[in-house]
């Protein structure tokens, strides 16, 4: 393949560039990741306090009883 120093607008000829105004400046992308990072936390937090029960389900009548 052949490289060329041709980028944006100018590949298409000689028409004026674009200018795109009205995009989002990653506002959606940090609230998915909190959501993402929320559920996950949620999630160890969960599994820490399913072990904790099953621990004390298991070793609890050998240690209190």
């Amino acid at each position: 393949m052949s490289q060329h120093n041709i980028s944006g607008s100018e590949v298409f000829g000689p028409r004026p560039g674009v200018m795109l105004r009205s995009v989002r400046t990653g506002g959606l992308r940090r609230k998915r990741a909190a959501r993402t990072w929320a559920a996950f936390v949620a999630g160890a937090v969960a599994a820490v306090a399913v072990g904790a029960v099953a621990m004390a389900a298991v070793f609890g009548p050998t240690l209190f009883g």
